[in-house]
């Protein structure tokens, strides 16, 4: 489709342009039609220079976008307070524009691309009058490695190009190899709101421009992403959640390996035996206390790999490596604490953006979790006078920071790895109160697809809908998987025969089983090691499991608790199986597959057949 302002009836001048002299053909004829459509001012082609990076940073200093925070206690670093009806990913507003409907699934929105795209032209048409438009190349994972991807946003927004510099490799040398020929996928993004109306006159700027109507459009089959009217998170940064997750996703399917939401982690032992962990946790789960962990156990370690996205594919030895594709960590704020996530805090010292949290009055941030007594005054994200007891909360509770992977303490030297790690296993979590065991593992590839199919965890900040609602979240991928979720099933399924004896093995964990009193039954935090122990000991052999109808979990004294106060009745709970409450979870199970239709493999309805007779059902 050609991309034509419909509303444009006379030619104007070309946009100024910083355009180096030999590109891409393909590149440029994009830029050109998209410079046509939104009308731009200017186009920049960032380089992704540091000194690219301070003069964006200076110019959203001098235009109100970013506050300075104190270089004392946090230098380098910035806050950016977004728009009210802008803080967080909008799913209703998510659209997988798949030709085929059924193609999309029933967990995704679909739209007709064909028609999506002549809606989105007319919201585009314009939509950069008066600011600038630019191009920024990027790769997801390391620059030329073999499970590494490229792209190019186009954006008008300074914010975003600052948070896409942090979170990917920007510049030149992805430049250079999409002039090679590589393949890359486009990504346009405008905030919907020009400085320059219809008539032609120019209006003042805000400090978060940003659009009502908004659009975060995915094209599969030509690999292309448009966002239109949201400047926050993963509406806007389409590195992340758009291209590394949805797209991405899609990619992997037709090439034949996976793009997942799972943190990445290195575990050794004190024999210095290296274990390699993902883990697919819903957002606010627990995801970046699990892959910044500090151990309590003595001589045993956790290395930070990813703490959101990995690619896995199979290597050349037949078992399956994986690479986290992003730079930087785009972490939530509120409930990091030097007491919860000690990494993380360490993490963010400095040279970080932090979005929608409070601001103290020595100019440092602050949000709820972070201390155990709040300022007592504060600016909140909204710019409004705080104190306590006034009735709302002083950062959004999807408050963000985002911050280079380089600079956590605990980043593993290897983290960069053109090949990746080798995978030993996979872990599946959640936030369940009740019903899910502190840990199992699957009793082979099948079962393990089942319990990821499976997984449902209550409602967090991070996505629209009623915080603590219980929802599924198949591999916690349910906002984020770009095409029909049972055929991301049966992909699975594949993809574990083609692996065969060299797959790795899989878990389950619930860090979050409440008692009768509401009390959580485990410590959590640090001492989550002594699950990641016991899992490294299965893989071992060296740890005895016994069978429960869910999959195998600790034997008697297998699990290490020396020195922890955890009560044999609370260990028992955290263990408990009450068949007639997943005799019921198993009706659920079968009416979610049923939203299916005819594509559920058949391997997971004989999977769940298999757990109602482990549970006694007749």
């Amino acid at each position: 489709m050609t991309l034509t302002d419909p509303r444009r009836t006379a030619p104007t001048s070309s946009p100024a342009s910083t355009a180096p002299a030999a590109r891409s053909s393909e590149l440029r004829a994009w830029v050109d039609q998209v410079a046509a459509l939104t009308r731009p001012d200017r186009i920049v082609w960032c380089d992704g220079s540091a000194a690219e990076r301070h003069a964006l940073t200076k110019q959203l200093l001098d235009e109100g976008k970013l506050i300075r925070l104190n270089g004392e206690y946090r230098p380098g670093s910035y806050l950016a307070r977004s728009a009210p009806d802008d803080v967080a990913r909008v799913e209703s507003r998510t659209f997988i524009c798949s030709r085929d409907r059924d193609d999309a699934g029933p967990t995704n929105n679909w739209a007709e691309p064909t028609a999506m795209k002549a809606e989105l032209i007319e919201h585009f048409a314009g939509s950069m009058r008066g600011r600038t438009m630019y191009v920024v190349p990027f790769s997801m994972g390391p620059v030329g490695g073999r499970m590494s991807k490229l792209g190019v946003q186009l954006t008008d927004s300074g914010y975003v190009v600052l948070n896409m510099h942090i979170m990917t490799r920007v510049g030149t040398p992805a430049l250079e190899l999409i002039d090679a020929g590589e393949p890359w996928v486009k990504a346009l993004h405008s905030v919907g709101a020009p400085l320059v109306d219809d008539a032609g006159v120019r209006h003042d700027d805000v400090d978060w421009p940003c659009n009502p109507e908004k659009y975060i459009a995915h094209f599969p089959e030509t690999r292309e992403i448009w966002s239109f009217g949201s400047g926050y998170g993963g509406n806007a940064l389409l590195g992340k959640k758009s291209f590394a997750l949805r797209i991405a996703s899609v990619i992997a399917r037709d090439e034949g390996w996976l793009a997942e939401h799972m943190l990445l982690i290195r575990l050794t032992n004190p024999a210095g035996r290296r274990f390699h962990l993902a883990a697919a946790f819903p957002s606010a789960c627990g995801k970046t206390n699990l892959a910044m962990l500090r151990s309590t156990l003595p001589g045993w370690s956790v290395e930070t790999l990813g703490d959101d996205i990995a690619w896995l594919r199979q290597g050349t030895d037949g078992r399956l490596w994986a690479i986290n594709p992003e730079a930087g960590f785009f972490g939530v704020a509120p409930g990091t604490a030097a007491t919860t996530n000690p990494t993380a805090m360490d993490t963010i010292w400095g040279n970080t953006i932090f979005t929608n949290a409070a601001l103290t009055d020595d100019g440092d941030v602050w949000w709820e979790g972070m201390t155990s007594e709040a300022p007592a005054h504060l600016v909140d994200w909204t710019g409004a006078d705080w104190v306590p007891g006034i009735g709302r909360p002083a950062a959004h509770p999807n408050a963000r920071f985002t911050v280079a992977a380089a600079q956590c303490p605990s980043i593993a030297d290897d983290w960069e790895a053109h090949d990746g790690v080798p995978l030993d296993a996979i872990v599946f979590g959640g936030r369940r109160a009740s019903n899910v065991p502190l840990v199992l593992e699957a009793r082979d590839w099948a079962h393990g697809v089942f319990l990821g199919a499976t997984i449902a965890s209550e409602q967090t900040a991070a996505a629209e809908g009623a915080v603590g609602e219980l929802r599924r979240d198949p591999f916690a991928m349910l906002p984020f998987c770009g095409y029909n979720m049972a055929d991301y099933w049966a992909h699975w399924l594949e993809v574990g025969e083609r692996l065969g004896a060299s797959a790795p093995a899989m878990f389950q964990v619930n860090w979050f089983r409440k008692g009768a009193d509401g009390r959580f039954l485990w410590p959590g935090f640090g001492d989550n090691v002594r699950v990641l122990k016991w899992i490294a000991e299965r893989l071992e052999g060296a740890a005895a499991a016994q069978a429960s109808p869910l999959g195998l979990v600790p034997a008697e004294g297998a699990l290490d608790l020396d020195g922890l106060d955890v009560s044999a009745d609370d260990l028992r709970t955290l263990f408990a199986i009450d068949s007639g409450s997943w005799l019921a979870e198993a009706e659920l199970t079968e009416e979610y597959f049923a939203s299916f239709g005819d594509r559920v493999p058949l391997e997971l309805q004989t999977q769940l057949a298999a757990l109602r007779t482990r549970l006694g059902s007749r």
